[in-house]
């Protein structure tokens, strides 16, 4: 490791005096109107082959300034939102000051509405797609949608996934901490409109950690004026049972300042029906049959709350502290089930039921302290620090009791289990980036310092209270990360290229006292990365990409604990967990800009994968998580998006996939079985403008999933209808929106696990069949952009939310 820090600072010195010289251009950028246009990219570019030697944006006034010019004849361009001026011709032998650089700003006069674009414009970069939706007619949804309708996104059980595996969403590069349901929550009460563009970043380069997967990054509009604004915000939802969600958030803004406060509260009260079949089979077949109908209630207050401060000390030096709570004091579940249990000829043996309460409580605070230094020119030093504290309590209590055919009591079984976990996270960051010539590089270092401290212990009830050890354990894991990376890019008229070479050192120790063993781990990995796109002429494209990841195992799942829903099912974790590297390659072929072929296929290597299997012996049925022996996922897709009529937007995704693991099954005499699944996701959804001025909009949405992999179990065709419609009012200061969910009752299936000794299928129906509700009203100056972020993060990955 000494080596890679040595030869980064070497990099940062060397680079920093190649920019010893030259000279400086000033200027601004006007529309034709002679209206500033804030923040609008301006590019010093070779007069040759147009390729970029410098580039930076304009100020809120419209400024900018180029510096460290050698001497020489460039052409000067300058864009914003898909406008773009007129290239022009400089000679650069002093430090320069020009006029305006015009840009026009063209609108289309449309029923007395004036649209300055009407459909998003996807952008194939070369590590990225970059999806434009500001001014578009998807800029009127909130950004949820926005999400789901971005090229390569699905959503499966209320989760975002590119590829069909889970995505990680970041809000302007800052990681959003939050589970799938929290991520949903947040995204839809957060406007829009604010949105410029969505980037999907399927396989992110050496300057993202090596831990993770796709990404998706909301990129935001940025700020215009100075003052106050803020919202109020309210939310209903009638499923089964009422559902209730409050929020307020406040920004403000002067020359140097900026600072953003929010605050939300969300009581719940959810229910959870799921029906499970199990059937136990020896040599001559299926002896016993369960099938029970499993009940859950859960009531549930979360309060979250954020505090971002920036401050401007001057152009170049900008200090940045972000904090982010979430506290959950009370989660309470109630679980109810009933079990029949049949012999193998189909007659009732006996019966019983289970009872079981937990209770949650937890917390998780962070604090992120970022320093940010501009060098001359367009060198960027970041500095960062970064701390969490995640605290989880839980409790549960669980009563069994079994009865003859007739009714008869039998006999009763009860246990308690009290856990508690509590996590530290510690990271130090520093990157720079900056231009040798027309060649982009980035470079840094990163320290990550985790700690988590785990405690369980089960308590038998029948007669009394009693401690048992073997089912009780203390967990202790320490993990350290020492990583460091550098990236170069490069573009030419018609071709882009960007490679990166990421290293990582880990140090981890988990002990178990339970098991009485110390799982002990030290490797050394690096993580290349390459891209290239190639633009045959204005109507084709190809672009190719490669990267190499890593997957390490969630906090929790290292866990060796057991959750309960009785005596005879539960879950555990794995304390021999090791970690996983997957290989990702992509395809592309874009036309004319609205058709995108993707072919990729990925390696998932010994996937850490959550299955389930039936001790047939014992009438037990466990979840666990386990390291596949192998895993691999290839896949066509076919994204499509086009403005029918002024009105009316359609948006189209397929995907045509297969997925394959192959693990040992446990309970079947450790035998390699293989589980594959070859299958199509279609996403169709129209978006529909419903009045002249724009401020009534509509959304009719299906989507259709054939089945689906998921570990040991396959599941059954889906189907989701959804319907909604929003209106804002007064200058779209107050907005107000109703949708519907699951229109035809078939958005949850059955999903089967059948194969050599193993045979049990289950069907869980959350509440997906509901009407939501939402009104926001903003007040101050309401078109200010904010400076709202999450704190990113990849070690907060594998908290348990």
């Amino acid at each position: 490791m000494k080596l890679l820090f040595a030869a980064l600072f070497f990099v940062l010195g060397t680079s920093q005096s190649i920019f010893s010289q030259a000279f400086e251009l000033k200027g601004n950028v006007k529309d034709q109107y002679q209206e500033p246009i804030p923040f609008a990219s301006v590019f010093l570019l070779t007069v040759t082959d147009s390729s970029l030697v410098r580039g930076t944006s304009a100020d809120e006034y419209g400024n900018f300034s180029i510096e460290n010019i050698n001497e020489g004849v460039y052409f000067l361009r300058a864009s914003y939102v898909g406008q773009t001026s007129n290239d022009l011709a400089l000679e650069i032998f002093k430090d320069t000051k020009i006029g305006a650089v015009i840009i026009e700003q063209k609108a289309e006069e449309l029923n007395e509405v004036t649209v300055t674009s009407n459909r998003p414009v996807v952008e194939r970069k070369v590590d990225r797609i970059v999806f434009n939706v500001e001014n578009t007619v998807l800029s009127q949804n909130n950004s949820w949608d926005i999400l789901r309708q971005t090229p390569g996104v699905i959503v499966m059980n209320d989760e975002l996934q590119v590829r069909n595996q889970a995505t990680t969403v970041y809000i302007n590069n800052r990681k959003v901490q939050l589970s799938s349901e929290e991520v949903r929550n947040l995204l839809e009460n957060y406007q829009g409109e604010h949105i410029k563009s969505v980037e999907v970043i399927y396989n992110p380069p050496a300057s993202y950690d090596a831990e993770g997967g796709s990404i998706l990054n909301i990129v935001t509009s940025k700020n215009v004026s100075l003052g106050y604004k803020g919202n109020i915000s309210a939310g209903y939802i009638q499923g089964v049972f009422p559902k209730y969600s409050f929020g307020t958030s406040h920004f403000y803004k002067t020359n140097k300042l900026n600072v953003n406060a929010s605050y939300n509260y969300a009581p719940k009260k959810e229910f959870k029906n799921t029906l499970n079949n199990t059937n136990y089979k020896n040599d001559t077949g299926i002896f016993s049959s369960w099938d029970t109908d499993f009940d859950q209630v859960i009531r549930s207050n979360t309060h979250s709350a954020g505090l971002v401060v920036d401050y401007d000390f001057d152009d170049k030096n900008t200090l940045s502290l972000a904090t982010n709570a979430q506290v959950q004091p009370k989660k309470e579940s109630d679980f109810f089930q009933s079990t029949t249990i049949k012999n193998g000829v189909g007659v009732l043996d006996s019966t019983f039921t289970t009872g079981s309460f937990l209770n949650e409580k937890k917390n998780n605070i962070s604090g992120d302290l970022t320093f940010k230094h501009g060098f001359k020119g367009n060198g960027n030093l970041n500095a960062n620090a970064h701390y969490t504290y995640f605290d989880l309590n839980r409790s549960q209590d669980v009563n069994s009791n079994y009865f003859l055919p007739d009714g008869s009591f039998i006999r009763e079984f009860n246990f308690f289990t009290n856990a508690d976990q509590q996590i530290e996270i510690k990271t130090a960051q520093l990157d720079y980036s900056n231009y040798i010539g027309s060649l982009s590089f980035e470079t840094g270092i990163k320290g990550s310092f985790i700690n988590s401290e785990s405690m369980l212990g089960y308590f038998l009830r029948n007669n009394g209270s009693q401690f048992i050890p073997n089912l009780s354990d203390n967990y202790m894991y320490d993990e350290k990360v020492y990583a460091a990376y550098v990236s170069f890019s490069k573009d030419w008229e018609k071709w882009s290229v960007k490679t990166g070479l990421r290293a990582e050192q880990t140090e981890s120790t988990g002990v178990s006292s339970s098991v009485a063993t110390i799982n002990d781990l030290e490797y050394l990995e690096f993580f290349p990365s390459f891209y290239i796109l190639h633009n045959l002429n204005e109507n084709h494209s190809l672009s190719f990409d490669y990267s190499r990841k890593l997957q390490r195992p969630r906090y929790d799942d290292l866990n060796p604990f057991r959750t309960y829903i009785n005596e005879r099912t539960f879950e555990e974790g794995n304390p021999n967990l090791t970690p996983n590297f997957s290989t990702n390659l992509n395809f592309n072929y874009t036309l004319n800009q609205e058709y995108f072929f993707d072919f990729y296929y990925r390696d998932n290597g010994r996937y850490i994968s959550r299955l389930t299997f039936q001790d047939n012996e014992n009438l037990v049925l466990r979840d666990i998580t386990q390291n596949v022996l192998e895993s691999t996922s290839f896949g066509l897709d076919f994204t499509y998006g086009k403005s029918i009529s002024n009105n009316w937007y359609l948006y189209s995704y397929v995907s045509l996939f297969h997925e394959d693991e192959t693990f040992i099954a446990l309970q079947s005499d450790a035998y390699a079985y293989q589980n594959e699944y070859n299958g199509a996701y279609i996403d169709l959804t129209n978006y529909l403008t419903l009045s002249k001025d724009g401020t009534f909009k509509g959304e009719l949405g299906l989507v259709y999933m054939s089945g689906y992999l998921q570990g040991s179990f396959l599941q059954e065709e889906s189907i989701n209808l959804t319907l909604g419609f929003r209106k804002s009012f007064m200058k779209n200061r107050a907005i107000f929106s109703v949708s519907a969910n699951d229109l035809l009752g078939k958005y949850n299936a059955y999903v089967n696990s059948n194969y050599l000794n193993q045979d049990n299928r289950y069907l869980s129906v959350p509440e997906t069949q509901y009407v939501k509700f939402g009104f926001t009203y903003n007040f101050g100056n309401f078109r200010l952009e904010d400076n709202q972020r999450d704190i990113e993060k990849i070690e907060r990955e594998r908290l348990n939310n």
